[in-house]
C-alpha cells in the first residue's frame, strides 16, 4: 500500500530568495550540461559521462563567471545533473 501526502508551503520572503537562487543554479548546470552534452553530439563524439560532467562543474564554480554557483547546495546542482542524465537514458 501506498500513502501521498499533501502538503502547501508558505515560505517567509528571505526563504523565497533562497529557493529562488537554489531553483536557478540547478536550472543553469543543467542548461550548461545540456548545451556540452548537445555540442558533443553534434561533434559526433560519444555521450559525456556524468562523473565528467561533474568535473566539469567543479571547475565552472572555480571560474570568476559561475563562483555564485559555490553558494548553493552541492546536492543541487549533482541532480541537475542526475535528471540529465536520466533524461538522456
Amino acid at each position: 500500500m501506498q500513502l501521498r501526502y499533501s502538503f502547501r508551503v508558505y515560505p517567509s520572503a528571505g526563504q523565497r530568495m533562497a529557493l529562488a537562487r537554489v531553483f536557478g543554479c540547478a536550472r543553469v548546470v543543467f542548461d550548461d550540461a545540456l548545451r556540452a552534452c548537445e555540442t558533443a553530439r553534434a561533434a559526433g563524439l560519444p555521450f559525456i559521462p556524468s562523473g565528467e560532467l561533474s568535473r566539469q562543474l567543479t571547475a565552472s564554480k572555480k571560474t570568476p563567471e559561475r563562483a555564485w554557483l559555490a553558494e548553493v547546495s552541492s546536492v543541487v546542482l549533482q541532480q541537475s545533473l542526475r535528471d540529465l542524465d536520466t533524461a538522456y537514458k
